[in-house]
């Protein structure tokens, strides 16, 4: 079992909590986070640009002058890439397919490997519990700043055990602090932020929901 600390709301420490080995504390391999992280920012890819073949454009029905005698080069159609209005060569087209592949085992060890990562790196905090009262911003913006005493504007990744309007609306208006709720978590969200913010209850559903893929 691992060992880190826990804090209260006030920030200060107040004991430890055991993390599973097999998910906070495996042998990280940079090359399958690339992988992991490749696959889901192309599946994520919205493919919006859009440009059009000479097949696509309007006009050049008819060849726009004779081929001999007038002098000019020869044209087939105005529709070539060679004219102003004309289609467009080798353009990006909103047909193509942009997705990549990678099996749900390996998607998973990545994920372990990056929340290995946080624990290693000390970026992993851990509160007993996280409640408030209200979906102030204010209550949330104090203890960000109770718990990471000497950090300026850390980026925040706040992972929470089950669905709190009153958490995620009060912790939508803060910079570089984002909400996931715990059997979400992605490689890309993690790797975004520095820190990731979470109670032991969202220890609890991490172990259960990945443990047991």
């Amino acid at each position: 079992m691992i060992k880190i600390p826990t804090y209260n709301l006030e920030g200060e420490k107040t004991g430890t909590i055991d993390l599973s080995e097999s998910i906070f504390g495996i042998e990280i391999n940079n090359d399958l986070i690339y992988q992991a992280v490749n696959a889901q920012n192309a599946n994520n890819r919205f493919n919006i640009a859009h440009t059009k073949t000479r097949g696509d454009v309007s006009g050049g029905g008819k060849k726009p002058w004779r081929q001999k005698g007038t002098g000019r080069a020869r044209h087939g159609s105005i529709r070539s890439p060679l004219w102003k209005g004309g289609g467009v060569t080798f353009g990006p087209r909103n047909d193509e397919n942009f997705s990549r592949k990678i099996n749900k085992k390996a998607r998973r060890k990545a994920l372990l490997m990056v929340l290995t990562s946080k624990v290693q790196d000390k970026e992993l905090i851990v509160l007993d519990e996280l409640k408030i009262s209200d979906s102030k911003t204010k209550l949330i913006a104090n203890i960000i700043k109770k718990v990471f005493k000497d950090k300026k504007g850390p980026s925040i990744l706040l992972a929470v055990s089950k669905k709190d309007n009153s958490v995620i609306k009060a912790a939508k208006n803060i910079a570089n602090l984002n909400t996931i709720l715990s059997d979400s978590l992605n490689v890309v969200d993690l790797l975004s932020s520095k820190y990731l913010l979470l109670d032991k209850e969202s220890i609890k559903v991490i172990e259960k929901v990945y443990g047991s893929i």
